[in-house]
């Protein structure tokens, strides 16, 4: 590793007098060490003159200078959408694989822009790419283990930046993005398209009208059946698969917990407080391997899986309302990412998504949500109509893309925060820890050392 990236992933702060700093890849959460175990919610002490970069506005950019790190599937797929939004621009490119990073320059070339710097001499290539004085944001779109190193990199030199999820694996890791962000004075932001979906924003608006009345209760989850992904010789599958050898957790909570977060007000009135989480057998990957991989010599089969197939959580906030939060992309289902919302007045539930209302017409059976979207449609979907349903997955990422560059030309501050980039991939650390104590309750860091009481 450069000097660079050794001062910054190493740069520690005391938890309760102990050693606390970044982790390297792959450094499991039950080993953060004692403190970090039985105490997560404490914050190591906070940097001399710290500042919140709660509701911090983004400077004005008449054009936004991008710099992509990771140029796969999703990498180009979100370059896809940058390259739709007026006042955009892609400057450099980074990746290991130098064909991938050619495949995305000439997405770029033919969007009509010139053509952006590769970085393709190694892992640390990125290193070279934030250091540049014409980025405003970094976005990565790396293996997970990658996520953590090039935003200190890129908070390092002055970059705002963003990350797909989860934006990191461990608590240290995550509380030293915190510290980053707040002492480089840049946004340090989880892109989580799932926030900007259709019905997302629908329900969002719908909870805070007080349709449902008062909120008491949401489930958020991952259920994706991505065996025949994470078994590919290509892609995700030379390197998601091992995750499944490193942990039992919840690898991958922030698509459902993300939105709910927004339902819930975490952040801005209230904060997770604590969580317990169990895992079930881990029995589907090993299946899929038996059926799928005849060949007893491919070194698939000397991988030893250790992540519970179905990992549940429950999440309880400090006023009182409560998540369960669901991982499960071993086995053969539907997709869901189960999107609820219970009130006193009455309940949400998606997938399909349908509603039920005290006092609704029919009894008490489920209805439709059509009736609510000339009222409760987001006004951002309403604004971009058929251009954002031309968008990635159904149209999130287009809206996410589209309101990110928003928010950096017209200079306001973003939708969320470096504090809830942390608070949603937390239950990734904290799953495993509270799996591997029988199911022990762990208590939730407060990211924004207090400043969830400020509403806003």
């Amino acid at each position: 590793m450069s000097d660079l990236s050794r001062r910054d992933l190493l740069k520690g702060a005391a938890l309760a007098g102990a050693a606390f700093a970044a982790s390297g890849p792959f450094t499991p959460a039950i080993a953060e060490g004692v403190d970090a175990v039985h105490h997560p919610d404490q914050a190591p002490a906070a940097p001399a003159g710290r500042k919140s970069m709660h509701r911090v506005p983004f400077e004005r950019h008449e054009t936004v200078r991008f710099g992509i790190v990771g140029t796969g599937l999703r990498g180009r797929s979100v370059l896809h959408e940058l390259l739709a939004i007026e006042g955009v621009r892609i400057v450099a490119l980074c990746d290991v694989v130098p064909e991938k990073a050619q495949i995305a320059a000439k997405m770029v070339t033919d969007a009509g822009q010139p053509a952006p710097e590769l970085y393709t001499n190694g892992e640390h290539g990125f290193e070279q790419l934030v250091a540049r004085d014409d980025i405003d944001f970094v976005y990565t779109a790396t293996p997970w283990e990658w996520h953590v190193p090039v935003m200190l990199a890129a908070l390092h030199h002055g970059k705002h930046c963003g990350s797909e999820c989860p934006i990191g694996s461990t608590l240290k890791d995550l509380w030293a993005l915190v510290d980053a962000s707040e002492r480089a004075r840049k946004h340090c932001l989880h892109l989580e398209n799932c926030n900007y979906g259709y019905t997302e924003m629908l329900v969002n608006r719908m909870v805070h009208e007080g349709v449902f009345g008062d909120v008491l209760h949401a489930e958020a989850a991952y259920l994706h059946d991505l065996r025949e992904i994470l078994f590919e010789d290509r892609d995700e599958g030379l390197w998601r698969r091992a995750w499944h050898t490193r942990a039992n957790a919840n690898l991958y909570p922030t698509h459902g917990l993300g939105p709910v977060s927004w339902y819930l007000d975490v952040h801005n009135g209230d904060r997770f407080d604590h969580m317990v989480s169990m895992s079930s057998q881990h029995l589907g990957l090993e299946a899929w391997r038996a059926e799928q991989v005849t060949d007893r010599s491919n070194p698939k089969w000397k991988e030893r899986y250790i992540t519970g197939d179905l990992n549940t959580s429950i999440l309880k906030t400090v006023q009182g309302k409560t998540v369960m939060l669901q991982h499960d992309v071993s086995n053969p289902r539907p997709y869901s990412r189960h999107n609820r919302v219970m009130g006193t007045k009455g309940t949400f539930e998606d997938y399909p998504p349908r509603i039920y209302l005290e006092g609704m017409k029919g009894g008490e059976r489920w209805n439709g949500i059509d009736e609510f979207k000339a009222k409760f449609e987001h006004p951002l979907w309403t604004k971009l109509g058929e251009r954002a349903r031309t968008g990635g997955h159904g149209g999130m990422d287009f809206v996410m893309a589209y309101r990110l560059v928003e928010c950096l030309h017209e200079g306001i501050a973003p939708d969320y925060d470096v504090y809830d980039a942390a608070a949603w991939s937390a239950p990734f650390p904290l799953s495993e820890m509270s799996v591997a104590k029988g199911s022990a309750p762990m208590k939730f860091p407060d990211f924004t050392r207090g400043d969830w009481k400020k509403r806003g």
